[in-house]
C-alpha cells in the first residue's frame, strides 16, 4: 500500500515537473525556430547579394577581355592562341597630338581623352567589333573576332569609321574652346593570330602583319581621312555599297610601294547634317561606360558575410 502510494507520489512529481518544464522547452524550441529563419533568410538575402556582387565582378571582366576567353579562364582552362582567316582592323590617332600635349597640362590630356574615348566606345557599340585596347591617343578595333561574322567584318568597321570621323567633326578640345581635334583613320583586311598574353593583367592581344599593315594605313594618312588598304578595298567592292577613291601607289615603311585608297561614304547615304551630328555628339559624350557603371554599383552596394 505504502509502495503504491511511493509511486503514485513519483508519477505525480514527473507530471508536475514536466507540466513547469515543458513551456521552458516550448519557449526554447520557438526561439530557436525563429534564429533559424532569421539566419535561413539572412543567407538567402546574402546569397543573392553575393550573385549579384559576382554577377558584377563577371560584367566588368566581360568589358576587359572577350566573354569566351572569360569563360575560359573561369573554368582554369589554357586558352590557345586562335587563327582567323579573315578580319578587319581600325587604327586611329589624334593628329598633332604630341605638340597638343607639349602645350597642356597632364590632367587636361587626360580629361581630353577621356571624353573622346567615352564618345567612340558609345558610338561603337551599335556594331560587331570588339575594342582591343587604347595606347595613348591611339584606338584601335577589329571585326570578325573573336566571334567571326563571315565577310561582314569589312562594312562594320567601313561603317563605324565613317560613323567616328561624323562624330568628331563636331568635338572641340574642352581646354581649347573652338579649336576642333582631327584624327587619322587606317583600315586594312587579312588574317591575324589572336590570343590571351600574360598571367598578371592578361591582355587578349592581335598577332601578324594585317595589324601591321592597319596601323601603317593609319600613320601615313591624312587628317579627317580613311585610308584604306587593296584588300580592304577589294572586301568592300566585294560587299558592294562603299564609295572608295584611289590616292596612288605610295611608300610604306616596311611594305614598299602599295596602292591605297580614301573611304569617303555609303552609297545613297548623305552626311546627316551639322546640328543633328552635334545632337548624336552630346548625346553619346555623356552615356557612361559600362565597366565605371559597373564600378559605380558596387562601390554604392557595400557587400557583408554573414
Amino acid at each position: 500500500m505504502r509502495s503504491a502510494s511511493n509511486q503514485q507520489g513519483v508519477v505525480i512529481a514527473i507530471l508536475a515537473l514536466v507540466l513547469i518544464i515543458s513551456p521552458v522547452i516550448i519557449l526554447l524550441i520557438g526561439n530557436a525556430a525563429l534564429t533559424i529563419q532569421y539566419f535561413a533568410g539572412s543567407l538567402v538575402s546574402r546569397t543573392q547579394e553575393l550573385r549579384r556582387e559576382k554577377g558584377k565582378s563577371d560584367r566588368l571582366l566581360f568589358q576587359m577581355l572577350p566573354p569566351t576567353v572569360v569563360k575560359q579562364l573561369k573554368q582554369q582552362k589554357q586558352v590557345p592562341a586562335e587563327d582567323f582567316e579573315s578580319v578587319t582592323i581600325y587604327f586611329s590617332d589624334i593628329v598633332g597630338f604630341t605638340d597638343l600635349s607639349s602645350n597642356s597640362t597632364p590632367m587636361e590630356i587626360v580629361n581630353m581623352l577621356n571624353t573622346l574615348y567615352r564618345l567612340f566606345d558609345s558610338r561603337i557599340q551599335k556594331y560587331d567589333v570588339y575594342k582591343v585596347e587604347t595606347i595613348g591617343d591611339a584606338y584601335m578595333v577589329v571585326s570578325g573576332l573573336p566571334q567571326r561574322n563571315g565577310s561582314k567584318h569589312v562594312g562594320e568597321i567601313a561603317t563605324m569609321s565613317l560613323d567616328l570621323l561624323s562624330g568628331i567633326r563636331c568635338y572641340t578640345i574642352p581646354h581649347r574652346q573652338g579649336e576642333r581635334l582631327e584624327i587619322r583613320i587606317g583600315v586594312n583586311t587579312g588574317p591575324c593570330v589572336a590570343g590571351v598574353v600574360g598571367t598578371t593583367m592578361p591582355r587578349y592581344c592581335l598577332f601578324g602583319d594585317t595589324i601591321n599593315t592597319a596601323s601603317r594605313m593609319e600613320s601615313t594618312g591624312e587628317a579627317m581621312k580613311i585610308q584604306v588598304s587593296q584588300n580592304t578595298k577589294d572586301a568592300l567592292d566585294d560587299l558592294g555599297g562603299y564609295i572608295t577613291e584611289l590616292r596612288g601607289s605610295m611608300e610604306v615603311k616596311g611594305k614598299g610601294m602599295m596602292n591605297t585608297y580614301w573611304l569617303t561614304g555609303k552609297e545613297e547615304e548623305l552626311p546627316p547634317p551639322v546640328d543633328q551630328v552635334e545632337s548624336i555628339f552630346t548625346l553619346c559624350s555623356f552615356i557612361e561606360p559600362e565597366f565605371l557603371q559597373i564600378i559605380n554599383e558596387m562601390d554604392d552596394t557595400p557587400f557583408s558575410m554573414l
